[in-house]
């Protein structure tokens, strides 16, 4: 581990701080998705959890607290997550099925995903969020993922919020450190980015929407003067400018298992919810090898049903099965 990993496992020992505490007033203590699989490869890697199952589970929550730095509990309350300061839940993989119980993935929730090999030991950890697992679904089993459309055709750009929402404004006021890509309003990235208007996408097969998205944030990224770094699967899928990009060849917009007007963070250390995200739906037309970009249309979450509409509803099944691909611990 890094000294800076270090340091961070001893500021939150010191910080008095449970794993039922939240962290809005600490951020600094927040394990981030790489510190994290770091931290827990290193200290969990070759102990045994040859036990039976509620016994092991109490066992490797123990020897997680004690990884990160925090407090045994007496007990461990049966929350959602179970590790909610830090907004992650571990599951134990012997074979590469996930098997998630009597809850809905939820798209911004860490999950930990331990691999033991047949003596029950500790081979590798990975830290992915629930929008990695949902892209990982080839079952059908994630019943719970949400499409909506335009209430309307959409014939040119609009912009449905003309401000942010409180908390985002909020933020824009406060003082932010030296170099740090400013936030902009939402009125002032929407201004930037009908640029994209009349601009041809490479079509790069039209049954291959993540290759023709990756083109597109790279573009928004180009115009929002923010350093291309890809597609990494993390939402929102811009988050120096809080932006979620849609790229619609069609009416149907799937927006995944992130509900856009739900107050759920976005982080376990933010106070920012999907609500306060910026969704960018680019309206494009298939010509040829290409797609122009005919319109946009900006929103808020807060205020994304007052132009879209919502598909249906959401399903829960009693079992969630994620098959993970063979060289996922690799």
């Amino acid at each position: 581990m890094t000294l800076a990993t270090q340091a961070l496992r001893a500021a939150i020992a010191r910080s008095g701080l449970t794993i039922y505490d939240s962290l809005h007033r600490r951020p600094d203590l927040y394990v981030d998705d790489q510190a994290l699989e770091a931290i827990l490869s290193s200290e969990l890697a070759g102990i045994s959890l040859d036990y039976p199952i509620r016994t092991r589970s109490k066992v490797l929550k123990t020897r997680v607290c004690q990884a990160l730095g925090y407090p045994v509990p007496e007990s461990f309350a049966k929350t959602q997550p179970r590790f909610p300061g830090q907004n992650f839940d571990t599951y134990v993989q012997k074979a590469n099925n996930l098997q998630i119980w009597n809850e809905e993935l939820a798209p911004n929730r860490r999950y930990v995903l331990i691999r033991v090999n047949e003596l029950a030991l500790v081979t590798r950890v990975r830290v992915v969020n629930g929008r990695v697992l949902a892209a990982l679904d080839t079952t059908g089993t994630l019943t719970h993922k949400y499409q909506a459309s335009s209430r309307e055709q959409v014939v040119r750009s609009v912009l449905v919020s003309e401000h942010d929402t409180a908390a985002v404004r909020e933020d824009l006021s406060s003082p932010h450190e030296p170099g740090a890509q400013p936030l902009l309003p939402i009125y002032d990235l929407y201004a930037k980015l009908r640029s994209l208007e009349g601009q041809r996408l490479p079509a790069v097969g039209l049954d291959q929407e993540r290759n023709r998205g990756a083109e597109l944030h790279r573009r928004v990224c180009e115009v929002a003067g923010i350093s291309h770094r890809g597609d990494d699967g993390q939402y929102p899928d811009i988050p120096e400018q809080l932006l979620e990009v849609k790229l619609q060849t069609s009416p149907t917009i799937d927006l995944g298992v992130a509900c856009p007007d739900e107050p759920i963070p976005i982080r376990g250390d933010s106070l920012l919810t999907n609500r306060d995200v910026r969704y960018l739906v680019v309206y494009g037309d298939p010509i040829g090898q290409q797609i122009r970009v005919n319109a946009i249309v900006m929103t808020t979450g807060a205020d994304f049903f007052s132009f879209f509409q919502l598909f249906g509803g959401k399903t829960r099944n009693s079992k969630l099965q994620i098959p993970l691909p063979s060289d996922f611990f690799e």
